[in-house]
């Protein structure tokens, strides 16, 4: 808990330079309950672009600060953690885009999700988040799709979509990845009648256990709002600091329970976004993020296209 001198400095430098804090679900506690607003990469990518402020903290990882920062070219925007990175970011070769491309021509689209670098951005048609993947590859003209670069989001939107020739990448979120069938599997023995939410970053074999498959804020509303008493949570150990405040609010704090995997699933990036950081990146500018302007246009082409088929 950060300490009321802490809070007090934050609250002057918020007006100082006319900041408004953005939050990701998987970032340290503290440092969501600075947020302004606190969401899944759609939402906050939403609130970016729209936004109405001199300066954006983006409390979060390297691509979804570089994206805040193509929506909105005139804000300055802070990183609390600049070394804060997304591995899955940088799973894709520019070659499976061109051998792609040149197999399929003008009936390919590639679809590139936002847990990717600005480059890969540029390289694609548009972007999705796992909250709006299956509406917006559902909603694209073309018959074939290049889902890069989650494989296990693409092989899940593959399954759902059937009526379209879904080509998936190698990339993967090693958090998600990580997360074991086995120790899903006696979760479920040891809180029999617990609903399973899986996130769609997790491999085929942990989404067959699932009741419930969807994105962070999907994940949240489940266990928010379902009648149920005992969940099984496999995605970033994060959601729970939220997931816990929006019960309470809505009363039913003692009356549910929330479970993870025997081996928590932490996001060794995100983790280290903490309020101190937060506070600390306002007091000294710190943390600016740019963006290369080679590859800036293609990339912010991508992100708006997204917003324009997911709105």
């Amino acid at each position: 808990m950060l300490s009321k001198e802490l809070l007090d400095e934050f609250a002057e430098l918020k007006e100082r330079h006319d900041a408004i804090v953005l939050a990701h679900y998987y970032v340290q506690d503290d440092a969501q309950d600075l947020a302004d607003y606190v969401g899944d990469s759609y939402f906050l990518a939403r609130k970016a672009a729209s936004i109405d402020c001199r300066t954006l903290v983006f409390a979060g990882v390297e691509f979804m600060a570089e994206s805040a920062k193509l929506l909105s070219p005139d804000k300055r925007v802070l990183m609390p953690e600049p070394s804060a990175d997304c591995p899955m970011a940088h799973m894709l070769r520019k070659e499976t885009i061109d051998a792609a491309r040149a197999q399929y021509g003008d009936d390919l689209a590639v679809a590139c999700y936002v847990n990717s670098t600005n480059e890969m951005k540029a390289w694609s048609d548009v972007c999705v988040t796992s909250a709006n993947a299956l509406r917006i590859v559902e909603r694209l003209p073309q018959h074939n799709v290049l889902f890069v670069p989650d494989l296990h989001l693409g092989h899940y939107i593959q399954q759902q979509v059937p009526s379209k020739n879904i080509i998936l990448n190698d990339g993967f979120c090693p958090t998600h990845e990580a997360i074991e069938v086995a120790e899903v599997k006696l979760a479920i023995a040891e809180h029999p009648g617990a609903v399973v939410c899986a996130h769609p970053e997790c491999a085929s074999w942990v989404l067959d256990e699932a009741d419930y498959i969807g994105s962070t804020s999907g994940i949240i509303k489940r266990c928010v709002e379902g009648a149920e008493t005992d969940y099984i949570i496999c995605t970033v150990y994060g959601v729970l600091h939220e997931i816990q405040k929006q019960v309470a609010a809505a009363g039913d704090a003692g009356k549910k329970r929330f479970f993870f995997p025997a081996t928590t699933p932490i996001c060794p990036n995100m983790s280290r976004v903490t309020g101190e950081k937060v506070v600390a990146c306002l007091r000294d500018l710190s943390g600016e993020v740019f963006v290369d302007e080679a590859t800036a246009e293609g990339a912010r082409r991508a992100l708006k296209r997204m917003l324009e088929l997911a709105a």
